[in-house]
């Protein structure tokens, strides 16, 4: 594996300045960093794992005629979708991933984990296609113009500042009828933690904090899909529902998998409202064993990159096909002269 800095198909960073600075990007680079820091990582990945692997199961859905030889994994972790690509065995004609994540540190533990145990155990397989790596923030990654057929983002794109920018990064790298795969936490992602922060804020401040990040809704994520110029979008969504012993310990499951809040106008939430969050949490949702639920929102994306084999709506008034040939029928009344009024109901006018 070559853990080298990217250097091909990848040109200077830029920074984009979307409108609104809502996530500040190096305080969740600094938690990634610390996330992977500890020895136990790998014990609160599953969800990454998961979702990345729920991810490209999507492959499956597309033809075996398409190969993907030049891969991106925009925001990749601890490698979780190199892992699930490499579960496929390489049969989509893999020849070089490029992992691409802000933090330093979580792509070492992806680069220990691509090079296999040390010493090696016997029959173990490598990694069956090049991989490189690049630590950039995703926010002003620009790749080379039509370099990548496959560019995949698992659990990064909900961090990201300027989502319209990205996407149409990812447009212009895609090749010509090269494909975008992505999964990301949606707006409903932890509704019920929300919902006991919020009664928690009322009865001990009499008003409502901002706790939790904003997340984009499966509507806006369409929408932003469509406008970036990708072909034939699509746009799914499914929950995950996790349960823990209470919330506190949800909440260092979040921590430890650096999915805690990262906004920019923040301020430090003191124990009083956590100890009342914690308590509505378990009144309102636990179970008769105490355990409470978790449900995120995981919205998936899928684009392509314009082609001209791809089906296109026909132009207005160009078929060729009449209803009577449908079996279908149809209206031989003829349209109404323009100089008469259409006849008025008889009988007495209601109130």
């Amino acid at each position: 594996m070559s853990a080298t800095r990217l250097l091909r198909g990848l040109r200077p960073p830029v920074r984009r300045l979307s409108s609104v600075q809502v996530f500040d990007r190096r305080l969740k680079a600094w938690q990634r960093d610390a996330a992977a820091a500890a020895s136990d990582y790998d014990r609160y990945a599953y969800l990454r794992d998961e979702v990345a692997n729920r991810l490209v199961e999507r492959l499956d859905d597309i033809h075996e005629s398409y190969s993907f030889a030049e891969v991106v994994d925009l925001g990749c972790g601890s490698g979780h979708v190199r892992r699930a690509l490499g579960a496929l065995g390489n049969d989509r004609g893999i020849r070089r991933l490029r992992e691409i994540d802000c933090s330093a540190r979580m792509l070492r533990r992806s680069a220990d984990d691509a090079a296999g145990p040390s010493p090696p155990v016997h029959g173990a397989e490598g990694t069956p296609f090049e991989v490189e790596q690049a630590c950039l923030d995703e926010e002003e990654v620009v790749l080379e113009r039509e370099s990548v057929d496959l560019v995949v983002c698992s659990m990064a794109l909900h961090w990201i500042n300027d989502l319209p920018g990205t996407l149409k990064m990812v447009r212009r790298a895609l090749k010509p009828n090269g494909l975008f795969l992505c999964a990301f936490l949606g707006g409903e992602t932890l509704a019920e933690m929300r919902s006991a922060f919020v009664l928690a804020d009322l009865e001990r401040r009499g008003g409502v904090s901002q706790h939790m990040s904003p997340l984009v809704s499966m509507a806006d994520a369409g929408a932003l899909l469509q406008a970036s110029g990708l072909a034939l979008p699509t746009v799914d969504t499914e929950t995950i529902v996790i349960h823990y012993p209470d919330a506190w310990t949800l909440w260092h499951h979040l921590r430890s998998m650096a999915e805690s809040a990262a906004n920019l106008q923040r301020s430090a939430v003191g124990l009083d409202p956590l100890l009342a969050a914690a308590s509505a949490y378990g009144e309102i949702y636990g179970d008769e064993e105490g355990n409470v639920p978790a449900a995120f929102q995981v919205v998936y994306l899928i684009g392509w990159a314009p082609h001209e084999s791809q089906q296109r709506p026909l132009s207005r008034g160009s078929g060729q096909i009449s209803l009577k040939e449908l079996g279908l029928p149809a209206d031989e009344s003829g349209p109404l002269p323009l100089d008469e009024p259409p006849p008025l109901p008889l009988g007495k006018p209601g109130r």
